[in-house]
C-alpha cells in the first residue's frame, strides 16, 4: 500500500485524498492511504523532514511548493523551469511538478482554445508561474499582473514569453486567469484587487466584464467570487477542480514510473464525476 499525503498551509478541506484513491485504484489497481497534513508556515522547517520518513511520496501545495526545494535532492521536469514542486519521491527525495501539465490539459478538454488568444495572468506565484509558461509554450498571447513586483521580475528573467504589467489596461483580454488564491479560505468571497492603468486600485470586476472567459485555479468553493462575478456578466466560467485531477494523475504516473495519457486522463474524470 502506498503511503502519500498534501501538504499545505490549510488543506482540511482538499479532494485530493478521494481523487488520488480513485486514480490509483481504478487506473493502477493500486490501494493507497492518503492523508492531509495542514502546517502553520512558521513550523514548516520543523516538520519537513518527518514528511520523507512517513510517506512514500507527497504532494505539496500553497504555501510550501518553493519552501520544500531544500530538502530535495534533484528537481525533475516542469519543477527545475517553474522553481516550484507539487509532487515529490520521498526515499531519491525527487521533486516534479504537474501545474502544467494539469492546467493544459483542463483548458484542452473543456474546449479552451489559447493559441494566438490575448490571455491575462493575474499573479506569479506557484501556480501562477506554471500556467504563465504552460501559456506562453501553447502559443498564447499572455500578459501577467503581480502585485510583489520582485516576483514579477523575477518570473521574467527566468523564462519570460510574456508581458509584464505593474497597471492592467482595461481592455478585453479574450481569456482571464486568477492564480491569486484570493477567494479561498480566509479570503473565500473576496475578488482579487488589481491596479489599473489610471492609477486606481480597484477589485477585478472592471476587467471580468470585458473578458472573454474566466478561469479560476480556485475548485473550493466551485464557484468563487470572480466565477460568480464573470458569471454575471455573462462569461464562459471555469474552476479549477478538473486541473486538480489531471495533477493527481500526473503525480500517480510518477509515483508509479508509468507513462501519462491524456485521453485516459480525460475519461478518467468523466468517470471520476459520474458521467
Amino acid at each position: 500500500m502506498l503511503r502519500l499525503a498534501v501538504v499545505g498551509k490549510d488543506v482540511s478541506r482538499s479532494d485530493s485524498p478521494a481523487i488520488h484513491e480513485f486514480i490509483l485504484r481504478r487506473r493502477f489497481r493500486t490501494a493507497c492511504s492518503y492523508e492531509r497534513v495542514s502546517i502553520p508556515p512558521e513550523h514548516f522547517a520543523e516538520r519537513a523532514e518527518e514528511l520523507f520518513a512517513r510517506y512514500d511520496g507527497f504532494n505539496v501545495t500553497i504555501p510550501f511548493k518553493g519552501e520544500i526545494i531544500p530538502y530535495l535532492k534533484e528537481l525533475r521536469g516542469d519543477a527545475s523551469v517553474f522553481g516550484a514542486v507539487n509532487t515529490v519521491l520521498s526515499q531519491p527525495r525527487l521533486g516534479y511538478n504537474t501545474d502544467g501539465y494539469g492546467f493544459l490539459l483542463m483548458l484542452g478538454n473543456a474546449g479552451v482554445a489559447v493559441r494566438k488568444k490575448s490571455v491575462l495572468v493575474l499573479g506569479a506565484g506557484g501556480a501562477g508561474r506554471s500556467c504563465i509558461r504552460t501559456l506562453s509554450e501553447a502559443g498564447a498571447e499572455v500578459s501577467v499582473f503581480e502585485r510583489d513586483g520582485a516576483r514579477l521580475q523575477a518570473a521574467l528573467r527566468e523564462f519570460g514569453g510574456f508581458t509584464p504589467l505593474e497597471k492592467v489596461p482595461e481592455r478585453a483580454f479574450d481569456v482571464v486567469v486568477n492564480c491569486t488564491g484570493v477567494g479561498m479560505h480566509a479570503t473565500e468571497g473576496m475578488l482579487p484587487a488589481l491596479i489599473y492603468e489610471n492609477g486606481e486600485t480597484d477589485t477585478a470586476e472592471r476587467i471580468l466584464q470585458k473578458c472573454g472567459r474566466a478561469v479560476d485555479l480556485i475548485y473550493v468553493p466551485a464557484q468563487s467570487e470572480f466565477l460568480r462575478v464573470a458569471a454575471r456578466y455573462g462569461k464562459p466560467v471555469l474552476n479549477g477542480a478538473s486541473m486538480l485531477f489531471y495533477q493527481a494523475y500526473m503525480a500517480d504516473c510518477i509515483y508509479l514510473s508509468a507513462t501519462p495519457d491524456a485521453a485516459e486522463a480525460g475519461s478518467l474524470w468523466k468517470e471520476y464525476q459520474g458521467e
